[in-house]
């Protein structure tokens, strides 16, 4: 599919393995996309989006772990483009802020998250959008202390706006 922007009905309409694709480049946890294709048609875009919560909050750590896989580490957006091409138009903007950063915070932030991944075994999640690169580090030198069971939730919630984010470029105008 080349058009990753749907109408409600639209969405209602696709294939589940058409509605799965779409749903994949907003969450790439394979049960929270099930999920999504198994609850709709939805009414409303309102309704698409207490869906995606519902549907995230039924999750578990390995599901959390999935779709943390499917981001880029903070800084390493070259990782996007290589592993998760088909997410690039939908994610496009969400780390812009990265690629205006000195050298020295990207190089920071690429520490960190080194950091941060080795402590916990996944990368730093955070809702990037409208944040420059040094308020990322300055939320990943706050959170890095934190417990791995901390940093689940901490990540977990991150990924729940993110996914947001996501369902509102999916599904730009009201049906």
């Amino acid at each position: 599919m080349s058009d990753l922007r749907y109408s409600l009905v639209q969405l209602n309409q696709l294939s589940d393995a058409d509605a799965a694709f779409a749903f994949s480049n907003c969450c790439t946890a394979q049960r929270w996309i099930e999920g999504m294709v198994a609850a709709r048609p939805f009414s409303s875009k309102e309704q698409c989006l207490q869906a995606a919560e519902q549907v995230w909050a039924k999750l578990d750590e390995a599901d959390y772990l999935q779709a943390f896989e499917g981001h880029p580490k903070i800084g390493d957006v070259s990782s996007l483009k290589a592993k998760y091409a088909h997410t690039k138009e939908l994610a496009s903007g969400e780390q812009s802020s990265v690629n205006e950063a000195c050298d020295e915070v990207i190089e920071r932030l690429a520490q960190g998250n080194h950091e941060y991944h080795k402590k916990n075994g996944f990368i730093f999640i955070v809702c990037a959008t409208g944040k420059s690169a040094a308020e990322m580090l300055e939320l990943l030198e706050q959170r890095l202390p934190n417990s791995r069971e901390q940093e689940l939730v901490n990540a977990a919630a991150e990924q729940a706006k993110i996914t947001a984010i996501r369902l509102n470029k999916l599904l730009p105008e009201e049906a």
